[in-house]
């Protein structure tokens, strides 16, 4: 049986899951994933193509998924994944 910290570590790993699943679908991405820094209480969410968006759309489709899931971090950034 799991503990309490683990129940909510666990949901809250879902809970970035969900965000990276819909940034990925609303930009239309083929690949996202996020890297967690947890000293500096930031979340970095690397999204394929978006480099391809305008600071204002990648704002006006962010927001509301951003904002309805609100996920405890001082920061969330948005950066497109680098092609190698």
């Amino acid at each position: 049986m799991q503990s309490k910290e683990e129940q909510e570590y666990q949901s809250f790993e879902e809970d970035v899951a969900t965000l990276v699943k819909a940034l990925r679908d609303s930009f239309e991405s083929d690949e996202a994933h996020a890297k967690i820094d947890d000293l500096n209480n930031c979340l970095y969410v690397y999204l394929e193509g978006l480099q391809d968006y305008e600071d204002d759309e990648i704002e006006e489709i962010a927001s509301p998924l951003l904002e309805e899931l609100d996920l405890d971090f001082e920061h969330i950034y948005l950066l497109p994944i680098e092609n190698r």
